[in-house]
């Protein structure tokens, strides 16, 4: 990405000069010093911008096939990942009925040995009455003596002293008791083997999620890399839009100019009424006390005093511009243009024809002069002409 912010920052810069060095080429205007921002034709710098969108359209399609692909695993992903999540359902459901049988199992196990050593206590009271019924002391001394159950259970050669009954009763709750020791052990290998089985699947779960939190992430860097070369396709089709806009006005002021402007060399009415306080070509800097070269001159004028068309032609430029303030640029054909700069207001747009003396705007104090009146330039193809040869003396 980091890439791509540099080559929308290139691209734009590129869009602004593409569009400024057209309108400069088209009014043939050379900035201040007469260098060229660029020496290639609107046609040129429009092919230019047409294979640069052609480039960005390949780009977006192949962003798109990329989102494509990305969104497949992504599909692929969640699948296993319900999967993985169902099978992990399945498996804590298991768990839980697991759990739930073990706690039975348990509680049943604790109620037989309560019923067991009730009998027990029963049966010691059995062998007390059966001594004071005549039966041998010493027997009956080793039995109600034992100190538990089961020690009682092992002394089975005196067990015959005790009824049918009684003996198959504790018989069976023994059995009862080694059965549910049995099942709960079974149980309880059971848990832990559902418990490691869920321990596997969380970790495979978390592999799952960490790789589909990648692809959302690579996802997402696709989708803004696709976003701004869509933007600057946008941006770019806007420019081409506009350098076509500008090649159409340049080939119908080229098909309408009146030949001839080359003729009325010091012929030319004057653009406003006033007098020139900064002609033409080399002088010093009042300021900076330094060498310059005006391409123009300065007609001091009142404030809102009429500027008008030298000669009959196109507008090409009609807005402002840095140096210049207000400007207007004129098309007269055969590469002549003159410029009125310096405005308060401008009244007609890029496109309209403009007649010989016809009022194309107010003076003021718009651009850098700091003093009110106009700054008139005559070009020719970008070459800055001397007014004071071209326009009618006084």
């Amino acid at each position: 990405m980091h890439d791509t912010r540099y080559t929308m920052h290139d691209t734009r810069k590129r869009q602004s000069l593409h569009f400024v060095s057209c309108i400069l080429y088209l009014a043939s205007i050379f900035i201040l010093n007469g260098t060229a921002f660029s020496a290639e034709t609107p046609k040129e710098e429009y092919k230019k911008l047409q294979k640069e969108i052609d480039t960005h359209k390949e780009k977006i399609e192949k962003t798109k096939r990329a989102e494509h692909s990305i969104l497949e695993e992504l599909d692929r992903t969640n699948k296993d990942l319900n999967h993985v999540q169902s099978e992990l359902r399945k498996y804590r459901a298991k768990l839980r009925i697991t759990e739930n049988e073990i706690h039975k199992v348990e509680a049943e196990i604790e109620a037989n040995k309560a019923r067991l050593a009730k009998q027990a206590e029963w049966l010691k009271r059995k062998l007390r009455i059966m001594q004071r019924h005549g039966y041998s002391g010493d027997i009956i001394l080793l039995l109600s003596t034992s100190d538990d159950i089961s020690q009682l259970m092992r002394r089975w050669r005196y067990i015959k002293e005790i009824t049918f009954y009684d003996h198959k009763m504790l018989e069976g709750y023994k059995q009862t008791i080694d059965n549910l020791d049995k099942q709960e052990n079974r149980l309880k290998s059971l848990r832990a083997e559902l418990k490691a089985n869920e321990e596997d699947i969380e970790v495979n779960e978390a592999s799952i999620l960490e790789k589909k939190k990648g692809k959302e992430i690579l996802l997402s860097s696709v989708r803004k890399e696709k976003s701004s070369y869509e933007k600057m396709l946008k941006e770019l089709r806007e420019a081409s839009s506009r350098l076509l806009e500008i090649i159409r006005h340049a080939e119908e002021t080229e098909a309408y100019a009146a030949k001839g402007f080359h003729n009325l060399k010091g012929r030319l009415l004057w653009p406003v009424h006033g007098k020139v306080t900064i002609p033409y070509g080399a002088q010093k800097d009042p300021q900076f006390n330094t060498p310059v070269f005006k391409n123009g001159i300065h007609i001091k004028a009142e404030g809102d005093s009429n500027a008008k068309a030298v000669y009959s032609g196109k507008v090409v430029f009609a807005e402002w511009f840095k140096g210049y303030g207000q400007l207007v640029i004129i098309s007269h054909g055969e590469g002549y243009h003159t410029l009125y700069a310096n405005l308060a207001e401008i009244f007609y747009k890029v496109g309209d024809i403009i007649k010989e003396q016809q009022v194309i705007g107010r003076v003021g104090e718009s651009g850098t002069l700091n003093s009110s009146g106009l700054y008139f330039e005559i070009r020719y193809k970008g070459k800055p002409l001397d007014p004071a040869q071209w326009l009618k003396k006084r």
